[in-house]
């Protein structure tokens, strides 16, 4: 092959490492997919992309530019595994944590819920003396003897990180930065975050949160990063490293080293990237995304091919204020476990990941999973990943029928069945709640079903949804890589004003927080033309106490109109009261030109290449199994069948017709003939 510029995208999950390799000025695209390796997962990063580059006979220094979605900080979040982590807050405020906030999580029981231990315990929350207004006037100068007193008690403590927070320090952060400064200078070896870095925004429980998950994943992220560079500088690969971010942008390494908490739920947000832009090829802007693979289930829903963003996201059982794509995660995938638990069928949130996996892959899971039932019922064909895997189908009926259908009583199909049935039922709770919970009906959308395990489950989601068009995007389970494509370098800054009547100050706030943007374009080395800025203000009625984002119009008295008109399109009403000008943030965007789409060879006729029996409630029947890489633009078939490639498997129902389009993407049906 010809040197050509190349771009290489990695995104890791818990099952399956997958890459794409794609040339910049053809847009063709080179594939590849390999277990990961959770003890060390740049491993498995770096034998994907030797894969990737095999196959497309290409060179490392082509390479251009090295994209990656990583789940390294969520994975440390949900399991506990961040580092030691000490808090430095003001003298008085030491219980912020401790007190947190009057509500309980939704689903919990008001009498029973007991509040989850805190991620900093009392023990390693310090103090230092200093106090700042509300309003930025500092009220105490920092006592820096105090400072000092504590370096020496985070040396007895033996921390491995230290988040600062101290109050009201994004009207004034004079104080915070000094702290940070004296502690830096006095512990070398030890990572140190300051809130004001983060979040500088009110709200001390949250924004304390913020700045603790930052600082408690910094240490093996760092080492994470360091060790990816390495590794590929070592495979002569020299190009920069650009790492998705949960806003749905990528930044450089230097900017995921000094925030690394950005990255929670990179991967999943990469996904919708993808969704969105496969979506928009094909001519559709109205979507619910579902990315199914090993472990989780996350669901999106876009209206108009606009990608919302929160800064309510949850990380296990904590608020994370941090911009992310809005979306529901539930543990749901194609690994996850189905067990007896008093005499009821249950599956997840457990899952078998990659090792020891599901039964059926013969490394050891001896427990039932999503993917062996799709197996058992012949949704699945026994090679997967171009002949490279085997799934052994008595290995997975023996699972099924020793943990779930003898204790049953049920047959092994009826078993499988109820398997899936469960798992899809606890899907659609999800889209529910991204859809019909937020004012949307969801029969008005198309679903898009990606990851390893999405285009298994799209029809039967759709049927129970009412959802009559599916679109299964052209490589569904490698789609988390790809729209790392697609992606745009992002960056958010914010500062909280002092008082919520400053409307005169607004401009001042953002052209300050627009010099912020125009530095951090500077270090990411963003052209002059592919900069763009964003003015947002998150406004309140005097007395909510939650805000509502709008664009910035320019200014106060049409903030109000727009305001007004926001709060009624999403809560029904309109006061005729104050409204407070709370958070300013300014949104950056660096636009990075994604490889060319070529539009897919019209087809000769679909002509299946096998054939298969599936295990229907209806009883057993011969579905046509067809080769996705021989399909065009065009061809047309009916359900059911089964349509495998490199990455993924589908499965279109009996009642469903399917299309492949121009995009490359496959559309799915529901036929009229089928009835509701």
């Amino acid at each position: 092959m010809r040197s050509a510029d190349l771009i290489v995208a990695v995104d890791i999950g818990g099952t399956f490492t997958d890459v794409t390799l794609a040339d910049r000025a053809t847009g063709q695209l080179w594939r590849a997919k390999t277990p990961s390796t959770p003890a060390d997962p740049s491993e498995a990063f770096l034998v994907g992309v030797l894969l990737a580059l095999a196959d497309a006979d290409a060179q490392p220094t082509a390479v251009d530019r090295v994209l990656h979605g990583t789940t390294v900080a969520t994975n440390l979040i949900l399991e506990g595994k961040t580092a030691r982590t000490a808090l430095v807050t003001t003298s008085g405020f030491r219980h912020v944590l401790e007190i947190g906030r009057q509500d309980i999580p939704r689903h919990a029981n008001l009498f029973a819920w007991v509040k989850p231990q805190r991620p900093v315990p009392p023990s390693r929350v310090l103090e230092v003396a200093e106090r700042v207004g509300p309003g930025g006037i500092v009220l105490m100068p920092l006592d820096e003897a105090s400072v000092h007193d504590v370096a020496t008690t985070l040396r007895r403590l033996d921390v491995q990180s230290v988040a600062i927070c101290l109050l009201h320090s994004f009207a004034y952060p004079a104080h915070e930065r000094r702290v940070a400064e004296m502690l830096r200078a006095a512990l070398p070896e030890i990572a140190i975050t300051a809130s004001v870095d983060v979040l500088p925004v009110a709200r001390e429980y949250e924004r304390s949160l913020a700045t603790i998950m930052n600082a408690g994943v910094m240490p093996a992220v760092t080492t994470y990063v360091s060790r990816l560079q390495r590794r590929l500088a070592d495979a002569d690969i020299t190009a920069p490293l650009l790492l998705m971010q949960s806003n749905g942008g990528v930044a450089g390494a230097a900017t995921i080293g000094r925030a690394p908490a950005l990255t929670v739920l990179s991967g999943p947000a990469a996904g919708v990237v993808g969704a969105r832009d496969v979506a928009a090829a094909s001519g559709i802007g109205d979507i619910v995304t579902v990315d199914i693979g090993g472990t989780s289930a996350d669901i999106c829903l876009l209206r108009g091919g606009q990608i919302r963003l929160t800064q309510r996201g949850r990380i296990g059982e904590w608020p994370l204020s941090l911009p992310m794509v809005d979306m529901v995660t539930i543990g749901a995938g194609g690994g996850s476990i189905a067990r007896l638990s008093d005499g009821a069928l249950t599956v997840g949130p457990a899952s078998a990941g990659a090792m020891p996996g599901p039964a059926c892959y013969g490394t050891g899971g001896e427990e039932p999973t999503v993917t062996d039932a799709h197996l058992v019922l012949g949704h699945l064909p026994t090679s997967l990943l171009g002949g490279r895997m085997t799934l052994d189908t008595v290995l997975a009926a023996q699972a099924i029928r020793v943990r779930v259908a003898e204790p049953l009583g049920l047959s092994l199909h009826d078993a499988a069945r109820g398997i899936l049935a469960i798992a899809d039922s606890n899907m659609v709770g999800a889209i529910r709640v991204v859809s019909v919970e937020r004012g949307h009906d969801p029969r008005d959308f198309t679903l898009v079903p990606f990851g390893g395990a999405g285009p298994l489950h799209g029809c039967a989601l759709a049927e129970l949804l009412g959802i009559t068009r599916v679109l299964v995007p052209p490589a569904p389970g490698v789609l988390c890589a790809e729209g790392l494509l697609a992606a745009a370098l992002k960056s958010e800054f914010s500062r909280t004003l002092p008082r919520p009547d400053e409307w005169d100050a607004a401009d001042a706030v953002f052209a300050a927080l627009e010099q912020e943007a125009n530095a951090w374009f500077d270090t990411e080395r963003v052209a002059a033309d592919d900069r763009k800025t964003t003015r947002v203000a998150l406004l309140r009625y005097e007395g909510q106490g939650s805000e509502l984002a709008i664009v910035w119009p320019g200014g106060a008295a049409a903030a109000r109109v727009v305001f007004a008109d926001a709060h009624q399109a999403l809560n029904g009403f309109a006061l005729d009261a104050k409204v407070e000008l709370v958070t300013l943030r300014v949104e950056a965007e660096g636009s990075v030109p994604a490889p060319p789409r070529p539009a897919l060879p019209a087809g000769a006729g679909a002509k299946p290449i096998a054939r298969q029996v599936v295990h229907s409630a209806a009883g057993s029947v011969e579905a046509l199994v067809y080769d996705r890489a021989e399909l065009g633009a065009g061809d047309r078939f009916d359900g059911p069948a089964i349509v495998t490639q490199l990455d993924a498997t589908t499965l279109v129902s009996d009642g469903w017709q399917a299309e492949m389009l121009a995009s490359g993407a496959l559309m799915l049906r529901r036929s009229e003939r089928a009835g509701p």
